[in-house]
């Protein structure tokens, strides 16, 4: 017989229909329900995980990828390919353009400032490496940096480098990069006019600039040291845009002079003086 209610009569059930037997022996107790437990699961297992940083980015792969496009273009000195393959970019600009980040083109950094396009970067650090005081030491030597922006260059000049002074006019900017480069000793950062370079710390074996005026300041070619190169964008003989411009300090029999060069055609943002 049935323990069912008759067809059409189903529920409600009388309480004896409840439930199934008894087993002997078995406990009245029953474990009290815990529905917050596979929360608490879900976030222990959570709290174990090291979550990604960099919006996926932060990969060997991604740089790795962009040197060899930069390899492939022309860029062929392997100490700044693995500089450029070591320092993580997108750590130096803004989330929103982070994926961006490994183009080979230059982002904006805020202020009316950007940070150089990699390829023009590892151009400019190819050539001071090819100077033959460089060549004679293995690096840079102690390099003078005159616009710090985000602090990108700087971190990859210190990749090729026994010391960096990097210097910045604009307040905003210095305080970003002294975040970006915590933890670095031999990067020193100065809030100051680029203009002047930075005399309590010369000579320098190398200056590099990351903005372009008409000329070269007298400033920059007082502290570069004998054997020394400078590496500065300016604004090409034409008056029409801009060129890389290359100065060497030589001493031999002949005294001490500069000798300047040009190279290919290059956009950064205008040199100016004075701090804000």
């Amino acid at each position: 017989m049935s323990d069912l209610p008759p067809r059409g009569k189903r529920f409600p059930l009388s309480l004896d229909q409840l439930g199934a037997p008894k087993a002997a022996g078995a406990s009245d107790a029953r474990e009290p329900l815990k529905p917050q437990r596979h929360w608490q699961q879900a976030a222990a297992i959570k709290a174990r995980q090291v979550p990604p940083s960099g919006l996926g980015l932060d990969s060997v792969g991604v740089r790795q990828r962009m040197v060899q496009r930069l390899r492939r273009d022309g860029l062929s000195d392997e100490r700044v390919l693995q500089a450029l393959a070591t320092v993580p970019r997108h750590a130096f600009v803004d989330t929103a353009l982070a994926t961006q980040a490994y183009e080979d083109t230059s982002l904006p950094i805020g202020h009316g400032q950007t940070i150089s396009k990699p390829s023009v970067v590892g151009r400019m650090m190819a050539l001071m490496l090819a100077a033959p005081g460089a060549q004679q030491r293995g690096d840079l030597g102690k390099v003078l940096e005159i616009g710090t922006g985000c602090g990108y260059q700087a971190a990859l000049l210190m990749q090729v480098a026994r010391q960096v002074v990097s210097i910045e006019r604009l307040r905003p900017l210095h305080d970003k990069a002294r975040t970006h480069l915590a933890g670095h000793p031999q990067i020193r950062l100065v809030y100051g006019d680029g203009m002047l370079g930075h005399p309590a710390a010369a000579p320098y074996d190398s200056i590099i600039a990351a903005a372009g005026g008409d000329d070269i300041p007298p400033a920059w070619l007082d502290q570069l040291a004998p054997g020394g190169r400078l590496v500065a964008p300016m604004t090409a003989p034409s008056g029409r845009g801009q060129v890389l411009v290359l100065i060497d300090h030589v001493c031999d029999a002949q005294g001490s002079r500069f000798v300047r060069s040009l190279h290919e055609a290059v956009l950064f943002v205008p040199l100016k003086s004075g701090v804000m």
